[in-house]
C-alpha cells in the first residue's frame, strides 16, 4: 500500500488526457491518490460549460475514477472549510480535504493558490503535476512506463504512437514528463 497520499484538485483532472494519465499511474499504488465529490463537480461542471458534453458521460468518467481507485473518495471534510484562509476562498475545500486525509501533497496548476505558509502549518506541499509525473518516473521508471504504455495503447479513436502521447503532454503542460520519457520512448 503506498504510503505517500496526494489530493488531485480538480485543475489537473478537467483536461482528459490529464486525468487518464494520472488515474492510469493511481492504480500502480505508487502513491495514493484521493479526491472529493466536490472536486468531482468542479472539473464536471468546468467541462459542461463548453457545451461539448453530456453530464452523463462525465459522471460515468467519475463513476469508473471512484470505482477503480482504491479509498480515494474523502468525505467528512466540510467542518474545516470555514476554519482555512486561502487567496481563492474557493480553494479552501481542497485544502480541507487534504488535511482529512492526511494527503502528503496537492496536485494543481494554481501553486500561487495554495501559499506555502499555509500548508506547511499542515505539513502538507503543492506540486505542479509536471513535476509530480515527473518525480514518479524518476523513482519508478518501469513502472510508470508499463502504466503509460496502457494508457497510450488503450487510445483508439485516433490511435497514438508514443511520439503522439508525447506531443499530447507537452501541450497539457508537462514538458519535464515529456522530455525524460523521451529516454523511455521504447517502453511507452
Amino acid at each position: 500500500m503506498a504510503r505517500f497520499s496526494v489530493i488531485y484538485d480538480a485543475c489537473v483532472l478537467y483536461p482528459a488526457p490529464l486525468r487518464d494519465l494520472l488515474m492510469h499511474l493511481a492504480l500502480t499504488d505508487l502513491f495514493s491518490a484521493k479526491w472529493t465529490e466536490q472536486i468531482h463537480e468542479e472539473w464536471i461542471s468546468a467541462l459542461l460549460r463548453q457545451n461539448r458534453f453530456e453530464r452523463s458521460n462525465l459522471e460515468k468518467v467519475r463513476d469508473l475514477m471512484d470505482l477503480h481507485v482504491r479509498d480515494a473518495k474523502v468525505t467528512g471534510y466540510e467542518s474545516l472549510i470555514e476554519s482555512i484562509v486561502l487567496p481563492d476562498p474557493d480553494d479552501r475545500h481542497v485544502l480541507a480535504a487534504a488535511i482529512k486525509c492526511n494527503a502528503d501533497a496537492i496536485i494543481t496548476f494554481n501553486l500561487k493558490d495554495f501559499p506555502d505558509e499555509t500548508l506547511g502549518s499542515f505539513s502538507i506541499e503543492k506540486i505542479h503535476p509536471d513535476d509530480f509525473i515527473y518525480y514518479q518516473i524518476d523513482m519508478e521508471p518501469g513502472i510508470v512506463c508499463e502504466a503509460i504504455k496502457r494508457q497510450r495503447e488503450s487510445l483508439k479513436n485516433p490511435p497514438s504512437t508514443p511520439e503522439d502521447f508525447l506531443s499530447t503532454l507537452q501541450k497539457q503542460q508537462l514538458p519535464r514528463t515529456a522530455s525524460i520519457l523521451r529516454q523511455y520512448i521504447d517502453f511507452i
